[in-house]
Order: C-alpha cells, then sequence, then structure tokens
C-alpha cells in the first residue's frame, strides 16, 4: 500500500526538537525522504569522540524506523548556506518536492526597550530563514517544470503566527517577522502557481523549547491525555499540505492545535471613505473619520485577538 509522500523529498529546517522535529517525523511517516535541517556542529561526547547533533539524532530515528533521511547544520538565514541545504536534498534525492520552513528563534521585549540586536536577530532567521530556502527551492522547481513542460510537485509550508495576528505587545520583532512571513507565502503563491507548487502558512501553538515561557502554565495536559499543546497535534497538516492531496490548496493561512485547524479569511474592506472635493482636507476626514470610529467597538483594531481563544469545540 503506497504512503501519500511516497516517492517525494522534503526539507524541513528547525528539525532538531520541537515543532520541527515533529514534522519531520511524519513526513517520513507519510513516506518522504526527509532533509533535517537545525543549526549547529557536532560537540564532543565524553570519550572525546563526535556527539550527535538534534537533526543527526532526528534523522537517526526516521532511519531506525525504516525512513530515509539525512542531516544539515547550516544556518537558514545564511545565503549560502540554504543555497547548499536544497542542493543537499537534490544531490541526495534526485529533487525536492517540500519545503517546510519552521526555523526560528525568540527574543521577547517590549518594543520601547528592544535593543536593535533583538530586533535584527529574529528578523533575520525568521523572515530572511524563509526567504533564502524559498529562493533556491523555487529556482529548482521553475527549471523542473521548464524541463518537464508542465507542473511538477513542489509545496511550500511557512511558519507565522498568532503573535501576527493577535499583535502580540511583547513581541513586536517576532509579530513582523511572522506578518512578512505570510506576506512572503502569498507572494510565493501566486508566482509559484503556474508550475504546480503551492505555497501555504500555518500558525501553530506548541509547547516547545522555544515557547516553554510563552505557553508555561498553559492548558496543562490532563494525565492521561496528548498535551493540547503538542507539536504532534500540528504535524498532521503539514503532512497534509506537503501531500498531492492539498493540490487545490494556495495561498492559505491557517491556525492549527489541540485537535484543531481554523482556516483565516483574508482581509476585508469594511469601510470606504470618498473626498466631496478634489483631495481630502483634515476637516473632512475629521468629520468622517472620527465620527466612524466613535460608533466602533472600543479598542478594536486590525488585530485579531479572538484567534487566541480558538480551541477544540
Amino acid at each position: 500500500m503506497s504512503l501519500p509522500l511516497d516517492g517525494l523529498s522534503a526539507i524541513v529546517t528547525g528539525a532538531g526538537r520541537g515543532l520541527g522535529r515533529a514534522e519531520a517525523l511524519e513526513l517520513a511517516r507519510l513516506g518522504a525522504s526527509v532533509v533535517v535541517n537545525d543549526y549547529g556542529q557536532p560537540g564532543r561526547d565524553g570519550t572525546g569522540g563526535a556527539s550527535a547533533t538534534p537533526a543527526e539524532e532526528v534523522a537517526e530515528e526516521i532511519r531506525a524506523a525504516g525512513g530515509s533521511a539525512v542531516a544539515h547544520h547550516g544556518d537558514v538565514a545564511d545565503f549560502a548556506a540554504a543555497r547548499e541545504l536544497v542542493a543537499l536534498a537534490v544531490t541526495t534525492y534526485g529533487k525536492l518536492d517540500v519545503l517546510v520552513n519552521n526555523a526560528g528563534i525568540l527574543r521577547d521585549r517590549m518594543v520601547f526597550s528592544m535593543t536593535e540586536d533583538e530586533w535584527d536577530s529574529v528578523i533575520r532567521v525568521h523572515l530572511k530563514g524563509h526567504f533564502n530556502t524559498t529562493r533556491f527551492a523555487s529556482a529548482h522547481w521553475r527549471e523542473r517544470s521548464k524541463a518537464a513542460g508542465g507542473p511538477v510537485h513542489g509545496r511550500i509550508v511557512n511558519t507565522s503566527s498568532e503573535a501576527f495576528l493577535a499583535g502580540s505587545a511583547g513581541q513586536p520583532n517576532y509579530a513582523a517577522a511572522k506578518g512578512g512571513v505570510v506576506g512572503l507565502t502569498t507572494s510565493t503563491a501566486s508566482a509559484l502557481a503556474r508550475y504546480g507548487v503551492t505555497a501555504n502558512a500555518i500558525c501553530p501553538r506548541a509547547r516547545t523549547r522555544m515557547t516553554e515561557d510563552v505557553f508555561a502554565g498553559f492548558q496543562e495536559p490532563a494525565d492521561d491525555g496528548l498535551d493540547p499543546l503538542s507539536p504532534e497535534h500540528v504535524a498532521p497538516l503539514v503532512g497534509y499540505l506537503a501531500a498531492p492531496a492539498a493540490a487545490g490548496v494556495n495561498g492559505q493561512l491557517f491556525v492549527v492545535h489541540g485537535g484543531m485547524v481554523a482556516v483565516v479569511a483574508r482581509p476585508q474592506v469594511v469601510a470606504q471613505f470618498d473626498t466631496e472635493k478634489e483631495c481630502f482636507s483634515h476637516d473632512e476626514l475629521d468629520a468622517l473619520l472620527t465620527s466612524y470610529y466613535a460608533g466602533r467597538p472600543a479598542g478594536e483594531s486590525f488585530a485579531a485577538t479572538e484567534v487566541l481563544g480558538l480551541k477544540k469545540r
């Protein structure tokens, strides 16, 4: 019996632990060969030999279960390393079919006290890291499509966050990066559709090493049940989006956690104001907009804070 991802190869970034690890294991379980990316070189064990990295440990876990996997230790925020990552997948497996961008870091602080490095490092790893891998994967699929004379199987699953949707006050760098990821996703979806490639984004909620402080004491698991914030609740959606069955799903944004998947609608225009003259004046805008917002709920903004209340029904 064939599996949904039989014959396909995938890259998962930041896959040494947590969410990325669960995603890599799920893709392998569904039949994909996986390049497990996680930044960091081997250290030394107690005997003086090289110790296994988290990426190597996950790759070995996949191989022990009968799958195929190799590890990659490059920094996806480095342009050359991202090129090497995609090349490794193509060299090892003959082609790349699935790219899951998951690698990320947190440097939480209020905007009025954030340092330049805290801003730059988060934007670099999340947003530039997503771009770098997408840049080389998309070029690969474009060339394959041209050679084949038609569409190929290409899937990108990007990782955004509810912090972007809800406007997380203590995460201006992270929220900005994750909002940028959504813009990158929809642009990529439009650009690559002609080649058979889809690009979608997920906003996962998962208790991992990176988020242990964020979710401390939040939705603790029952003694006999799976943690509602377990990465295993997220990985199946990634596996689905990677598969042929999701060919008609493109440029979408999902919130996923705790046995629930929510489809987020695109922004809608809720009001339009036209000047009665050639150009707006301050007084005219004051008359139109001040009264409009006076009739709106207090505290309402573009932020969709209601997503934070989503849970399995």
